[in-house]
């Protein structure tokens, strides 16, 4: 994600998620407090930006001196399940708050959401 003159690089499983904001009204019609919304367990958001995935080690090489990188082949990863722009229900225990140039955003592992949602059928039966 680019922000003005900065890029913003989400690491590992996790994902960037611009919350939805909730319910501001009972079904009543009462006003719900902040504090109410807060103390929800599962949240909703959209996707904004994805991380590369879990980091695989290569087996052929040695973990004895880890801090020894002479190995050229490139990191490789088990990519998210997430793609920008769908649509989570996630744990809200798991979130981490974050503001970005005066937004506010969620920092989620993958392995926090619940489900998404995606509009695209097509992608779904690939």
């Amino acid at each position: 994600m680019k922000s003005k003159n900065k890029q913003i690089l989400v690491v590992g499983d996790r994902v960037l998620i611009r919350p939805d904001l909730g319910e501001k009204k009972s079904k009543a019609g009462l006003y719900l407090p902040p504090s109410v919304i807060e103390k929800q367990e599962i949240l909703s958001g959209v996707i904004v930006e994805v991380g590369p995935g879990i980091p695989l080690g290569n087996p052929e090489e040695s973990v004895d001196e880890p801090w020894s990188t002479n190995s050229s082949s490139p990191v490789k990863y088990i990519p998210t399940q997430a793609d920008i722009g769908d649509v989570a229900l996630f744990l809200n225990k798991a979130s981490i708050e974050v503001k970005i140039e005066n937004d506010d955003y969620l920092i989620v592992p993958q392995s926090a959401i619940l489900i998404l949602i995606r509009d695209d059928l097509e992608e779904l039966t690939k």
